[in-house]
């Protein structure tokens, strides 16, 4: 048997029935060139009959809430659902029917996830092949983000001619060599007590720091979220929205704007979060803040959730977009460089120490009209290379994601070849047409690529190379040009969003 971490725990006590604890993954294919009519139900009969036993993490069921242990009686018809849609079903009607069944509870007594195979998607465009879809929810308690997308990885493969013969759920009778890579850690008690003990000077010193820095708005303490619609109590009711980007379009923003592509990426979600909230006139006058997950994983392993948060200023508040960007882009490097100057444990306990009412409010709401975050926006790095189930190649996966009374809305991405596969999450009570979001956050990175062209000349960089402080860099325009984006900026947003403002730019750019 294995215990659960603190982590593990945390993700059991905070479920219930409104505020299922699972994360999904929806995984759209497209059926090989000459599949019969019948291949997706030889893929979904294979692993009905396949007798080989589910392996770890998939073979893990709770023992009074304390342990993991192996569960030896696995039921393949209580975990493998096989549905069809109504021909011919849009992705629009495959997203209502995962959004149901993600908010479904998972059954404890069993191992704690769930595969559904979706048959009846047409086809992208008209002589397209036809698609089909995987849908695996995992309770949050068995993987976190970077494991569940090692697993998926794993259980499928980077030929288009390899067979893979067993089930998703069997990865490691497929990887016998890589056991003891994805298995975690054992460690003696002795251990783990000289390594916790060791933290408690480094993470008091990081705390002392955040004191010290109260006053940069870069540095933002669990007390700075301000109360907003996003932050409502929720219902079971569940919405998920899913969108592909190219990926080279936040990668050339980033080089433009000497950033990172993450940065970027807060950046969009921070400008349609403004828009979505505009439209419904719910802004608040204070920024939004984010939790962002940092993966804090050193190996190849699968277990259990390694990871934890820097909370970052979205800049919200700000309707320039440059100055949202370099708010963002100086919250996220501090704290990149808080969690540098330590290891993992003290990472963990500094997470502990600094989230600890957090926690408590979310376990008892306590404060619901308090939180220390508005939302959580997590980045996860996908597979570079294409992955293929029997021939049918993996077009998409876009992640799901779990909310919670006061977290209305969750936004995880994930990285596939040259795409960035956006999923939101939300609860379709709290959030009306949450699907909005999608446009909202093409129109914002539409808007950053037109700004961040204007000054590919280098006329205006956000640079960090202080440490502490980072700042807008002004290098020498051209006089009319200078003006022309002080003009540009001091526009309302209403009118650079209905088009007014384009109009005369355009017109203005022509001459100078």
């Amino acid at each position: 048997m294995r215990l659960l971490t603190a982590v593990d725990q945390l993700f059991l006590l905070l479920e219930s029935r409104k505020q299922p604890m699972h994360v999904g993954g929806l995984f759209l294919f497209e059926l090989p060139e000459n599949a019969g009519s019948n291949f997706v139900c030889q893929l979904v009969k294979q692993m009905q009959e396949s007798d080989v036993p589910p392996t770890f993490p998939f073979n893990q069921v709770l023992e009074h809430l304390i342990f993991w242990k192996k569960d030896k009686h696995f039921d393949v018809e209580h975990h493998l659902h096989h549905i069809a849609l109504p021909k011919p079903a849009r992705v629009r009607e495959l997203l209502m029917y995962v959004s149901r069944e993600h908010g479904r509870l998972l059954d404890r007594a069993m191992p704690l996830w769930e595969c559904h195979v979706i048959e009846g998607i047409q086809p992208e465009s008209e002589g397209s092949p036809e698609r089909f879809a995987l849908y695996f929810k995992i309770h949050h308690s068995l993987v976190d983000g970077i494991a569940a997308m090692r697993l998926v990885k794993k259980s499928l493969s980077q030929s288009p001619t390899e067979p893979v013969t067993l089930p998703i759920w069997s990865l490691m009778a497929r990887h016998r060599n890589q056991i003891d890579a994805i298995l975690p850690k054992e460690r003696s008690a002795l251990r783990t007590l000289k390594e916790q003990v060791s933290t408690i000077k480094p993470v008091f010193t990081e705390l002392l720091d955040n004191l010290k820095n109260y006053a940069d708005d870069s540095y933002v303490s669990t007390f700075a979220a301000p109360m907003s619609v996003l932050n409502k109590r929720i219902s079971a009711s569940r919405r998920i929205a899913a969108q592909s980007y190219d990926i080279q379009r936040f990668n050339d923003i980033a080089e433009r704007l000497n950033i990172s592509k993450n940065d970027v990426v807060l950046a969009v979600c921070s400008g349609a979060i403004r828009r979505y909230l505009l439209s419904i006139d719910a802004l608040p006058s204070k920024p939004l803040i984010a939790f962002v997950p940092m993966s804090l994983r050193t190996d190849n392993s699968v277990a259990g959730n390694q990871l934890s948060f820097v909370l970052t200023n979205l800049g919200t508040h700000l309707d320039n977009p440059l100055s949202r960007i370099e708010l963002i882009h100086r919250s996220m490097n501090n704290g990149k460089r808080r969690f540098r100057r330590m290891n993992q444990a003290q990472v963990i306990n500094y997470s502990v120490v600094s989230y600890a009412w957090e926690g408590i409010n979310l376990a008892t709401g306590l404060f619901p009209k308090k939180q220390a975050f508005n939302l959580i926006i997590s980045n996860v790095p996908g597979s570079e290379k294409p992955l293929y189930w029997n021939g049918a190649r993996l077009q998409s996966l876009y992640p799901a994601s779990i909310v919670f009374n006061g977290q209305a809305m969750n936004i995880t991405l994930a990285s596939y070849l040259d795409k960035i596969e956006f999923g939101i999450t939300a609860c379709s009570k709290a959030l009306p047409h949450v699907q909005d979001m999608l446009i909202l956050i093409e129109e914002e990175l539409q808007l950053l690529e037109s700004v961040s062209k204007e000054l590919e000349f280098k006329g205006i960089t956000v640079e960090d190379k202080s440490g502490h402080k980072s700042k807008v860099k002004i290098k020498k325009l051209a006089p009319y040009r200078n003006q022309l984006f002080l003009l540009y900026f001091k526009t309302s947003e209403r009118e650079r969003l209905y088009g007014v403002a384009p109009r005369w730019y355009n017109h203005l750019h022509q001459r100078f």
